[in-house]
């Protein structure tokens, strides 16, 4: 267990020129007492491929028929953290999409390309969704030429509650953003580039559980139908971005880190990052 600031002193300070604020999570699952640093894994070889979401000429996917809720109240703690990117742009942005079983197969028609999880970050971290149990929720998306987009979509069940880890391979630190529905799940403010994350240290996995109610405290993230989701019960919220589920990752300053050659990413559609300090409100559901 690590629990250490990254390049600077620890502080609960907001407003340090030129850094950033960045939150830790954690969780008390298996006796560990931080998310981002809940196991050591061994050195795994780099892959060398990213898989990220890119814009597409194809057919507009079936509707969303599933939302993400704000959930019963986990314990997860954070502390803050004083660091810096290497640059304003992202390592990479990349977005899954989710629905009802019957839409997804619609989106990838038949013998579509599948995985268990997707390489970011030129194979520095690999992202994954996870169900109830721990086990990852198989991706998929249409093959080229087949008529369907880029995304990788998978299915889920109302009702079910998922997990997003993301696993560090390299000895690089990574803040991590990540967003659901079109909003951020550290404020629930509409996802942007610009909002602080959490900090993925070298080697380390970081699990997400949900909507970031306090700094001890997260709403799990549930299946529902949509117009349960926290989206569309949120003043932040935004219907059009429902079923999505979006992560950008920035390389950050550490003495010593052995650096990559950067290439360039961009923010990808359906928007996980639709805008541009505070945790996520409740949601106000409609009578």
């Amino acid at each position: 267990m690590i629990d250490r600031p990254f390049g600077s002193h620890f502080t609960g300070f907001v407003g340090f020129f030129g850094s950033r604020l960045f939150r830790f999570a954690a969780t008390a699952i298996a006796g560990a007492a931080l998310l981002a640093a809940c196991s050591q894994m061994p050195q795994a070889p780099r892959e060398s491929v990213a898989a990220t979401a890119t814009p597409s000429a194809a057919p507009a996917a079936p509707a969303p028929q599933l939302g993400t809720q704000w959930g019963e109240g986990i314990e997860s703690k954070t502390r803050t953290v004083v660091t810096k990117r290497l640059s304003d742009r992202p390592d990479d942005v990349a977005s899954l999409g989710y629905n009802e079983a019957s839409a997804v197969r619609r989106a990838v028609g038949g013998n579509p390309e599948r995985r268990l999880s997707l390489m970011l970050a030129d194979g520095d971290v690999e992202w994954s969704v996870l169900d109830e149990d721990g086990r990852p929720l198989p991706l998929q998306r249409a093959r080229r030429g087949a008529g369907g987009d880029d995304m990788f979509r998978l299915a889920g069940v109302e009702g079910a509650r998922y997990t997003l880890r993301f696993r560090n391979l390299s000895e690089r630190s990574y803040e991590v953003i990540a967003t659901v529905d079109g909003l951020d799940v550290l404020s629930g403010k509409p996802g942007s580039l610009r909002n602080g994350g959490y900090v993925l240290q070298p080697l380390q996995s970081l699990t997400v559980e949900g909507f970031r109610k306090s700094q001890n405290e997260v709403a799990a993230f549930r299946f529902s139908a949509p117009g349960r989701a926290y989206a569309a019960n949120t003043e932040a919220g935004d219907v059009r971005n429902i079923g999505v589920i979006g992560a950008a990752l920035f390389e950050l300053e550490e003495r010593n880190a052995p650096r990559r050659q950067r290439r360039d990413a961009a923010p990808q559609q359906p928007s996980a990052f639709p805008a541009d300090g505070a945790y996520a409100p409740p949601p106000r559901y409609r009578k």
